[in-house]
């Protein structure tokens, strides 16, 4: 049976407001994942923390470490052209013995569905990561899911990115800080239009906890991030 997983935060929360499709997928997912100081700031002010934040990056490192103990197999799909290799070649060397069946960088454009739906059949992974930016990659896992046959299916946003050094990743003090948003900003100032999605979603939370948001503006309750704040 085939799963999708997603990562959200609040800049997914904020365009699900708008995309009545990327709203569904998430309400839809198996499991979401909370990526995103955001949302654990929100949670906590509305009276339901979640327990940590879980980031796209790290799911992969983790669940590399397992499948190189449980011989599982993984397929990475997405980001820049050369990236996923970079990618597999350094999570090889960090965890001895992982098989990753297949790499490919593609589109997720609807005219190469077909050959990408074909080469990941064919390698048959039990995981496969897609890297495509949100909600690209997510739109393409649930459209072609059933088809894929593999267990699990997770968008990673620019996981690959990080994995695989070419983009520089915040120091883990700086991520307890929950400041990592600000050191991609520094690193990458043309992210600036993108961070004025905090915005939008502060006065979304600021709205809810004082009871003037309408229910239809919020996604559902959902697995993990959307179960403590009303929405995935």
């Amino acid at each position: 049976m085939a799963h999708q997983l997603v990562t959200i935060n609040p800049e997914f929360v904020v365009a699900a407001q708008s995309d009545e499709e990327f709203r569904s997928i998430l309400n839809s997912a198996d499991l979401a994942l909370p990526d995103g100081v955001g949302l654990l700031l929100a949670s906590r002010f509305l009276g339901h923390p979640l327990r940590e934040r879980v980031t796209g990056v790290d799911t992969v490192e983790r669940v590399a470490e397992l499948a190189s103990r449980k011989g599982y197999r993984l397929f990475l799909l997405g980001a820049e052209e050369g990236v996923a290799e970079k990618a597999a070649l350094r999570l090889r060397e960090r965890y001895p013995g992982l098989e990753i069946v297949g790499t490919y960088s593609g589109s997720p454009s609807p005219e190469e569905e077909e050959e990408i739906v074909r080469m990941v059949k064919a390698a048959e992974p039990d995981v496969l990561f897609v890297a495509y930016g949100a909600p690209a990659q997510d739109k393409w896992i649930h459209r072609n899911l059933k088809r894929l046959g593999v267990p699990v299916c997770m968008g990673v946003g620019g996981a690959f990115d990080f994995i695989a050094g070419v983009a520089k990743r915040a120091p883990r003090w700086v991520q307890h800080l929950g400041l990592e948003w600000l050191h991609r900003l520094i690193h990458e100032p043309w992210r600036w239009r993108r961070q004025l999605a905090l915005l939008k979603f502060l006065w979304m939370i600021i709205r809810k906890r004082g009871g003037r948001s309408h229910p239809s503006s919020f996604l559902k309750p959902h697995a993990s991030a959307g179960a403590a704040l009303n929405f995935a």
